[in-house]
């Protein structure tokens, strides 16, 4: 049975630059693919929210209109114009917005990309039962991704075309500024979703325990609300809605971190120290 050969410090370096470097090609190719379709893709997928006939808009008004109470969303009109302010601003803003959706479809290829990077320095046994970790991984970032998409931007996009201090202020959105709350708000949640996964590894190491979660719990949910002000519309429902879920994930992490706890304890039981 060959003895894998142990690696110095400049060699795991120069592994981990394959690994970034594979990945960043990833995101390009996909990038490139996203930015062929850029016309698909905007009027489509990041346009999507300024048309009234937007599945969250019918649904709301569905069920405004079963409860008996009239529904603005029963009757929207968005400008469905965005401004381009310099000559570059189109060329630009579709660039960075096809290496962003590009990061996000590449997703699951650079959790394996990072996995492969880890996998040599697992046991056996661990290497089995971590081949999950990319399914996991980029089914609870997707839902975020959906979450964000049909849930979030639908209110945040309601809330700003709506807004207005005065008669005399029109809205006039330039075409980066839209773009950059849609992408924004899809990897803001993204990332959100993926804490089970981070505590799991925490966990691991040692650095959180379930005991700690549960202590900080109400300071959790503080700083999930800040969070959720960030990245939603400044009104109550919007935070809600953003920070149920959450915190839902967050009360998963904690028996996530309890799970890896006991199973650890159990391999020490199992193996003592001579």
């Amino acid at each position: 049975m060959a003895v894998e050969k142990e690696m110095s410090f400049l060699d795991h370096l120069e592994e981990l630059r394959w690994h970034l470097v594979r990945s960043f090609v990833a995101i390009f190719i996909v990038g490139i693919l996203v930015f062929t379709f850029q016309t698909f893709i905007f009027d489509t997928v990041l346009f999507a929210h300024l048309r009234p006939d937007f599945p969250t808009y019918q649904f709301l008004c569905k069920v405004f209109s079963a409860i008996g109470i009239d529904s603005s969303f029963c009757d929207l009109s968005f400008s469905q114009t965005l401004q381009s302010l310099n000559p570059t601003q189109q060329l630009m803003t579709a660039v960075w917005t096809s290496l962003i959706l590009g990061f996000i479809f590449s997703f699951p290829y650079i959790l394996w990309e990072f996995w492969k990077f880890i996998a040599p320095g697992l046991h056996s046994s661990e290497r089995k039962k971590s081949k999950g970790f990319i399914f996991v991984s980029s089914f609870l970032f997707f839902l975020g991704v959906l979450f964000s998409y049909y849930v979030i931007l639908p209110m945040s996009v309601y809330f700003f075309y709506n807004y207005q201090i005065s008669d005399l202020v029109v809205n006039n959105f330039k075409l980066d500024g839209y773009v950059s709350l849609i992408t924004n708000t899809l990897l803001g949640v993204a990332v959100f979703f993926e804490l089970p996964v981070v505590i799991y590894f925490l966990s691991k190491i040692g650095l959180v325990t379930p005991e700690f979660l549960r202590t900080y719990r109400k300071h959790a949910l503080v700083v999930v609300l800040v969070l959720s002000a960030i990245i939603t519309p400044p009104d109550v429902a919007s935070q809600i809605i953003v920070a149920v879920p959450i915190m839902i994930l967050y009360e998963i992490s904690i028996y996530v971190s309890k799970f890896v706890i006991k199973k650890q304890q159990k391999n020490v039981e199992k193996n003592p120290r001579v």
